[in-house]
């Protein structure tokens, strides 16, 4: 389970011995990739604190479900990757989870949209083909693919529903493909 020289860490050995009880699998886990988890929960809440509540739930997960864990469909390691991922996107879902970017951070960013917009040529197909989008459709594609906010962030700041959203950006998407072709 252990690296050894020339050895990497078995995290399927270790997740393994989760399941048979053994709480220093679960340590050895813990030291392993608890740091490089928090990464990938930070990423996707944007707030430390509700990425380490990620990655806590994520290990409670893999002590209790360890004995799910089926190597013919992927590594230990990706599978508790997955894990903490399913975990943190579950926390942007939660509709009580709103404030996973304070108000003042958001409208910031919406103006520094506008100012990035602004500052490309008058001439520029891009601006040009942005500019022919209604405004909340500009900003959901803006806030998606330039700050990288999930749907579910972009609908709870915008107070629509998720689905609007989805829809704004895929043919925000579409319109600006066929504009720019």
């Amino acid at each position: 389970m252990l690296a050894g020289p020339g050895h990497e860490f078995d995290h399927g050995a270790a997740v393994r011995g989760c399941a048979a009880g053994d709480e220093a699998a679960l340590k050895a886990l813990y030291d392993a990739e608890a740091a490089a988890m928090l990464g990938v929960a930070l990423r996707i809440v944007r707030r430390r604190d509700l990425a380490e509540e990620a990655v806590h739930d994520a290990f409670l997960q893999i002590w209790r479900k360890a004995h799910q864990y089926d190597p013919a469909l992927g590594s230990g390691r990706a599978w508790m990757f997955a894990i903490v991922r399913n975990r943190a996107l579950n926390i942007v879902r939660d509709r009580s989870r709103e404030d996973l970017v304070d108000d003042e951070t958001f409208e910031t960013l919406q103006a520094d949209h506008d100012e990035t917009l602004m500052r490309l040529p008058e001439r520029d197909a891009l601006r040009r083909c942005l500019e022919q989008l209604d405004k909340p459709r500009r900003a959901s594609l803006m806030l998606a693919y330039v700050s990288g906010f999930s749907h579910g962030e972009i609908a709870g700041r915008l107070g629509v529903p998720l689905g609007t959203v989805k829809a704004w950006i895929r043919r925000s998407l579409l319109a600006l493909k066929e504009c720019m072709a």
